[in-house]
């Protein structure tokens, strides 16, 4: 199983990235998140010093139904009929009525029973791509008033609930909880979202995140040596990541992309 928690250091201030943010043009549908490190919560016998994280841009809801359905009727190789099995289970889009047809569901929901694949394509073709492990829990550990949640009063337990609460049925729409500090909703208590690097197999090794990160920290062995298992949530998350493939589907499993400065 692949598990690896982290912790925020070494944050953006409040002033500098208000001053950023004054300046920046940002993508419709996107916020922008400032740049920090992300940092595990065992310190590697101090051989790690933590993922810089860029600023960056990333959706301020996960992809819905409706901008799915967008991509797959003008990219027909996505569709539930025509993907192939290498590339998805046949959980595939199992909710919509057909290829093109969202049938009962409404276009609002978050899009789920996606593979990691097709995500991956929808993303490149919005001229994005899925965050990566270290940019998606940069933002998800922000909470309402601070880019640090677990200084807030009741955010981990808040986090933990949302987490722990059966997926609902209906989905309901994107957008209905409360922006964090970044202008980010429903990271937690929603839908299971897909990252670029969920799995070691699919990392590249191409980037500093994924040399130091990635390869030496995402194992099992990581958790003995945690300082910190406060944050369960995200234990959950990470054990979540390790027991899937990329070609599953799952029905509580969606996705949000970003975009880098």
């Amino acid at each position: 199983m692949w598990v690896m928690i982290g912790m925020l250091t070494a944050l953006p201030s409040a002033s500098l990235f208000a001053r950023q943010k004054a300046r920046t043009v940002v993508p419709k549908g996107m916020v922008l998140v400032g740049s920090g490190v992300y940092k595990a919560l065992y310190d590697n016998g101090g051989k790690f010093d933590g993922v810089d994280v860029p600023s960056f841009f990333i959706d301020e809801n996960p992809v819905t139904n409706a901008e799915f359905l967008t991509f797959v009727t003008q990219n027909p190789k996505w569709r539930r009929s025509k993907i192939s099995p290498l590339f998805a289970e046949s959980t595939y889009l199992a909710n919509w009525a057909g290829d093109v047809n969202l049938g009962k569901l409404g276009p609002n929901e978050p899009v789920t029973n996606v593979s990691w694949f097709a995500a991956k394509s929808y993303a490149k073709w919005k001229g994005n791509r899925l965050p990566t492990v270290a940019e998606w829990e940069y933002v998800a550990g922000a909470g309402t008033r601070s880019a640090r949640g677990k200084d807030e009063p009741g955010f981990e337990k808040r986090v933990l609930i949302l987490t722990n609460q059966p997926t609902p049925k209906p989905l309901p729409d994107v957008g209905q909880s409360s922006p964090n500090y970044w202008g980010v909703r429903d990271l937690h208590g929603l839908v299971w979202e897909w990252v670029l690097n969920f799995n070691s197999a699919l990392v590249t090794g191409e980037s500093r995140a994924d040399a130091n990160l990635e390869r030496k920290l995402f194992c099992g062995s990581g958790v003995v040596g945690a300082s910190d298992f406060t944050d369960y949530a995200a234990f959950m998350r990470f054990a979540f990541r390790g027991s899937v493939n990329a070609s599953y589907s799952g029905a509580n499993l969606g996705f949000r992309t970003v975009r880098s400065m």
